[in-house]
């Protein structure tokens, strides 16, 4: 198991998977290493769901720390292709956080999910000795909708098309400079383009644009396979072990093998700049707010005007095809597995970096 961040798949194959609990006929889709969301049968409705830590980061500023927060949160459901609909929320606050500190985080949390048309059902809120920020509770997403409008995890095919949003760092980036950023011996121009990246952690308009334009335009194929929604095949959110850990999980919960062109994948301002002075690889920083989306062909032109009509940039990446792996610039990669911005963190946080 690693020493920071998510475990790695030996750990949850030989410690979590044999022991799941009770085995049910409404679990439609349980869980499975670098694989976004669960999801239920109830009487023929699909219901996907997905934990997450709750991260909280003073420093932000409350307001934006909360919309952080849940962002990271919704990501998860919202690459299956539904709209996030529930939340619900523990708080397990820090004794020194105050009341009005608290208030203004709430609001931002409850100002931007009533904008996502989502209700928060059920939590929990308390301070108890021994928390501390940024990990102060956990959240569970959920979106309700049709099984034929899920877009499955490890539904890439042969003959799709890799489109990457963003491109690799945006949140490590964002988050390290706006955080410590003080301590960089880095242009200021540098830093205020790489502190903006902060805000492209967020994926759910991307989605809700990708699935709306396929269904709009009726792109795709005629196989009425289900996870082939409109001619999008598979979304996932590059978090821990950055881009290149995403594309190998899509590849890897697939049974595919990706092709992509490093130069067909754009690279925000400020992120080459940070990640080489930081001494990190970019290709494996977490970039919550990047996605990795296969479509159809037919579905491409379809698919990229929707991005580029948010604003949010978009390259036409790379091949599925049949095979196994990874190949960046025809060249086998593999999973990361330790996301080198944790360390950068711990260190930045620790006082022993600047």
């Amino acid at each position: 198991m690693s020493d920071l961040g998510k475990i790695d798949p030996e750990f949850f194959d030989e410690f979590l998977y044999p022991r799941l609990g009770a085995t049910r006929d409404d679990v439609a889709l349980g869980p499975k290493h670098g694989v976004d969301f669960g999801m239920l049968d109830v009487d023929g409705t699909a219901v996907v769901l997905a934990t997450d830590p709750l991260s909280v980061l003073p420093d932000l500023g409350f307001e934006r720390a909360g919309r952080f927060a849940l962002h990271i949160v919704l990501s998860d459901v919202a690459v299956s292709g539904l709209a996030p609909s529930h939340l619900a929320i523990s708080f397990s606050l820090p004794p020194e956080m105050s009341d009005r500190e608290f208030a203004e985080l709430w609001a931002a949390i409850d100002d931007e999910a009533e904008k996502l048309g989502i209700g928060i059902v059920t939590g929990h809120t308390a301070r108890y000795t021994g928390c501390s920020f940024p990990w102060v509770g956990a959240a569970t997403a959920l979106a309700v909708g049709d099984h034929d409008d899920v877009v499955r995890p490890d539904g890439a095919r042969p003959g799709d098309v890799v489109l990457v949003t963003k491109g690799p760092a945006v949140e490590a980036t964002g988050l390290l400079t706006t955080l410590f950023g003080d301590r960089m011996a880095l242009p200021e121009e540098t830093l205020d383009e790489a502190r903006n990246r902060l805000d492209e952690t967020r994926t759910v308009r991307d989605t809700r644009a990708i699935v709306d334009a396929v269904d709009a335009s009726g792109a795709g194929d005629d196989s009425g396979d289900a996870t082939d929604v409109g001619g999008v095949t598979a979304m996932h959110d590059a978090t821990e072990g950055g881009l290149q850990g995403a594309l190998c999980e899509v590849a890897g919960s697939a049974g595919v093998r990706l092709d992509v062109e490093r130069d067909a994948v754009p690279l925000r301002p400020g992120v080459a700049e940070t990640c080489e002075y930081l001494d990190i690889d970019p290709w494996h920083a977490t970039s919550s707010g990047t996605l990795v989306v296969t479509v159809a062909e037919s579905a491409v032109d379809d698919v990229v005007s929707a991005l580029q009509a948010r604003g949010t940039p978009v390259g036409v990446a790379g091949t599925v095809s049949a095979g196994e792996g990874v190949y960046l610039d025809g060249e086998r990669v593999e999973h990361p597995r330790v996301d080198p911005s944790w360390a950068v963190y711990e260190a930045f946080a620790e006082g022993e970096s600047d």
